[in-house]
């Protein structure tokens, strides 16, 4: 993964203990919000203790905040511009805060006095801290960005000009940062080659929303119809890929998705953390840019390459949503576009004509035209 290196940032970093649900295993979520107001960065302090694994230590009485590392000491006390780094006396460009319950401290100072290293990954919105051999990915999102408690779903339908043509589409759209949203992959009945509904597949598995995943061998007269692309389900690769370069989607079990190119996927595996993944391709959308290249990325067949059909396509918004998307008749170009419009930040192409489908709350949005391998899957707990 491509990281710029920052010198500064206009983000408050709320670090929330936000429970996964599902049937995947309950953990933490964290995120972090960009104040491009104030252009100012800070950080909550259980974040530093809970996460960085700092000593930190709080005073009431004095309105003290003292974290440690090793050799490395900063002392802030609260509402005050002042602060000590190990025995030297500085004055901070912010002032450490408390607000809700929570005390928060400038990162900018604190990186460098505790020489933490900071990194924005541009690709996935996020902000990386470099803590020694340890990277500490976290969404961003912008303060006027909020978390809905009841509608972390969203279904719409929506049309798209693009050239001389009017592009209709079916969307799905799913908040990534929802304490009770958690992504997932289908197989159909369990088992690599085999097919089954993509209405069976959401109901056997609990999953609220689905849309159809990687190619697979759908024309073959063997009862095996094999899929094409790596697929990975939770957390163990269960299809290899040849190696092409065809775009997949990877995610980690806090819902950290990513698209990249099928030549990254097997360091990425390897590097652990992917909990799930599917490879379909060709990408469509690159850092807010269409970026369509089927050849490049070893497409040959018209259907992908010149012509339009009925197409499915995942994209992620700069802002932490998942978008699905489904459409009866566009080419390849007219999706990207019609995803760029939607809002997605990254997209790429799934399997489509006769195994496009988009199923949400019990019933098909669009229906398949066939039997399909495998597919993406939103859990929506409780």
């Amino acid at each position: 993964m491509k990281r710029i290196t920052i010198a500064a940032l206009g983000i408050t970093l709320i670090a929330g203990a936000l429970l996964q649900s599902g049937q995947a295993e309950a953990g933490a979520r964290s995120y972090g919000y960009m104040d491009m107001k104030s252009n100012r960065t800070f950080v909550p302090i259980r974040y530093l203790s809970e996460q960085l694994k700092y000593d930190v230590n709080w005073d009431p009485k004095t309105k003290g905040i003292e974290i440690s590392k090793g050799e490395d000491k900063v002392s802030f006390t609260l509402g005050q511009k002042k602060a000590k780094v190990n025995d030297t006396v500085k004055e901070m460009d912010a002032v450490p805060f408390k607000e809700g319950g929570t005390t928060y401290v400038p990162i900018r100072f604190v990186s460098e006095a505790m020489k933490l290293q900071l990194e924005w990954d541009k690709a996935g919105s996020a902000l990386v801290f470099q803590n020694g051999q340890d990277a500490h990915k976290l969404p961003v999102i912008s303060t006027t960005r909020k978390i809905s408690a009841s509608t972390p779903i969203k279904q719409k339908h929506q049309s798209f000009n693009i050239g001389s043509k009017r592009l209709s589409a079916t969307i799905v759209e799913i908040d990534l940062l929802h304490p009770n949203i958690r992504l997932g992959v289908g197989i159909a009945k369990g088992k690599t080659g085999a097919v089954d509904s993509l209405k069976h597949m959401a109901t056997v598995n609990g999953a609220k929303v689905a849309i159809n995943g990687t190619f697979f061998d759908a024309y073959t007269k063997s009862s095996v119809k094999v899929p094409y692309g790596y697929i990975v389900n939770n957390g163990k690769m269960v299809h290899q890929s040849s190696g092409d370069k065809r775009a997949a989607i990877i995610f980690t079990k806090d819902n950290q998705v990513e698209i990249i190119s099928g030549e990254e996927f097997p360091e990425r595996f390897e590097e652990g953390g992917v909990y799930g993944g599917l490879q379909a391709g060709p990408r469509l959308v690159t850092n807010g840019k269409v970026t369509v290249n089927p050849v490049k990325e070893g497409f040959k067949d018209p259907k992908i390459v010149t012509s339009g059909g009925a197409r499915s396509a995942v994209g992620i918004t700069k802002d932490h949503k998942l978008i699905l998307m489904t459409t009866s008749s566009a080419t390849i170009p007219q999706l990207a576009n019609a995803m760029k419009q939607a809002g997605a930040y990254q997209a790429m192409n799934l399997d489509g004509g006769a195994s496009s489908g988009l199923y949400y709350n019990g019933k098909y949005l669009t229906s398949p035209g066939r039997e399909i391998s495998n597919a993406l899957l939103v859990y929506r707990g409780k």
